[in-house]
């Protein structure tokens, strides 16, 4: 992918993981891209579009009778992956919170028992 001139391939897109059929005819190339949605499909597109160059370089390369069709895909798992880690973080933080202000609560109220304890000893 390094030696595609695409102005589309903004980056280095990133190859997650690639799944090839059982029969080796074609493999399904999952891909991360920074970006934003306009960019990522961009350069999606090209990457869809160079497939039959990469195809015919990975032929030469391995030394492939047939090489495999390559598909692009932006890989969803990755995304979800963040999305998860995000939420799990805001939780621990929210938890953690929680734990302070409970600590404070506590620490309140057993200093409105000492006041009250102080003042129940005080001689009327």
């Amino acid at each position: 992918m390094r030696e595609l001139n695409d102005p589309r391939l903004r980056g280095m897109p990133s190859i997650t993981r690639v799944k090839v059929s059982a029969d080796l005819s074609v493999a399904d190339v999952y891909v991360t891209i920074m970006g934003t949605p306009g960019q990522q499909t961009a350069a999606l597109n090209a990457l869809r579009h160079s497939a039959g160059l990469m195809r015919m370089k990975l032929t030469k390369q391995m030394t492939l009778r047939v090489a495999p069709y390559l598909k692009f895909h932006i890989d969803e798992n990755l995304k979800k992956e963040l999305t998860v880690l995000s939420l799990i973080e805001k939780a621990a933080k929210e938890s953690a919170e929680r734990e302070r202000q409970r600590a404070g609560d506590q620490g309140a109220a057993e200093g409105q028992e000492q006041t009250t304890d102080e003042s129940d000893s005080t001689p009327q």
